[in-house]
């Protein structure tokens, strides 16, 4: 445990505020994990790949850091999400006109942890090129 390797922590001192924190639930990976992604999802439309990444990356248990997303994604849908990332990326840059600003908004769809065939069905709705599926891989 990292804590005990600091020199002035003592096993017991440690045990006992382990204990305090679990009285008080502020140690609770069930919380954190559907705290942490709604938060995600707040601040910025990302899709669930994405928030599953970061959730592993803090070491929470995929099966909680599943029960956790798929709780967020009951009050705000990933369709909706999505919509406000492909809204953002037009207001911004305006509707793909050429293969690689269509390929582009792909890209940053999926780097944005939405799933590859949503990302495809919002791309055709947006974009005034046809990409065809071997030209996004």
């Amino acid at each position: 445990m990292r804590l005990l390797e600091k020199q002035y922590a003592t096993e017991e001192n440690v045990e006992s505020v382990l204990q305090k924190l679990k009285e008080y639930d502020f140690v609770n990976d069930e919380r954190f994990a559907f705290g942490y992604a709604s938060f995600q999802v707040r601040q910025k439309p990302i899709g669930r790949l994405r928030l599953l990444r970061s959730l592993a990356l803090k070491k929470v248990d995929p099966d909680i850091a599943d029960e956790a997303i798929k709780r967020v994604f009951e009050e705000t849908p990933e369709e909706e999400l999505i919509d406000r990332a492909v809204a953002k990326r037009v207001r911004l840059r305006g509707h793909p006109k050429t293969r690689s600003e269509t390929k582009s908004l792909l890209d940053h769809l999926l780097r944005q942890g939405f799933s590859y065939e949503l990302v495809m069905k919002k791309v055709r709705a947006t974009s005034t090129v046809d990409i065809d599926v071997d030209e996004a891989s």
